[in-house]
């Protein structure tokens, strides 16, 4: 990343948190801990939910990588070159940050996640667009959830975060994937029906 937009002020619960983001670390965890890697670099730390988790709930040995020292990460360094050999990494993870990247150096950050991972990266991206959520319980049978993003093309505008997000002009799905797969084997992917704004990109190596 070549500079700073999230420092340490940015993770105010007040400011920050919210019922939805909790619901994706519970996908982050939820999918991290089903592949049962020995070992774990989080690109990004954010407010250290997920991070402190894993190492107090965990015996896998975990590791984090930021540009901002005021978060304290373990190492401090770019997505861009980070500071680790090939292959140090069972799982390497970057929720909620390419985006905070230019476009254009969209695919340098996914080469240095898959360089330093030996077998699989998460992340997630923004999925900008309205959605239409249909959830139906019957008692004595399971739960129904049927969710669909609509469709809404807006042109994207720097916000001081943002760079880009999904589903806007000039960032469809579609082109999404077709650059993940230069460097990848897309596993899964899925929006969590608890939070439509963020998608997430299982993928191996």
């Amino acid at each position: 990343m070549s500079n700073i937009q999230t420092g340490k002020s940015h993770y105010r619960f007040e400011k920050y948190a919210s019922e939805g983001r909790f619901i994706s670390y519970y996908w982050q965890l939820k999918e991290i801990l089903a592949l049962k890697p020995k070992s774990i670099l989080e690109v990004g730390v954010g407010d250290r939910v997920f991070g402190n988790f894993i190492k107090d709930n965990t015996a896998i040995s975990y590791i984090s990588v930021d540009i901002a020292e005021d978060l304290h990460p373990d190492v401090v360094g770019s997505i861009l070159e980070l500071p680790f050999p090939s292959k140090s990494f069972d799982v390497v993870c970057a929720f909620e940050v390419l985006e905070h990247l230019p476009f254009e150096k969209f695919e340098q950050a996914l080469a240095e996640l898959a360089r330093v991972a030996r077998h699989c990266v998460l992340i997630s991206l923004p999925h900008f667009g309205p959605s239409i959520r249909l959830e139906f319980k019957i008692p004595f049978l399971p739960r129904i959830r049927i969710a669909y993003k609509i469709p809404f093309p807006k042109k994207h505008i720097f916000n001081g975060q943002h760079y880009w997000e999904i589903g806007k002009c000039d960032y469809p799905p579609s082109l999404i994937r077709s650059i993940l797969r230069k460097h990848f084997v897309i596993r899964k992917e899925f929006v969590p029906f608890g939070n439509q704004y963020h998608h997430f990109f299982i993928l191996e190596l």
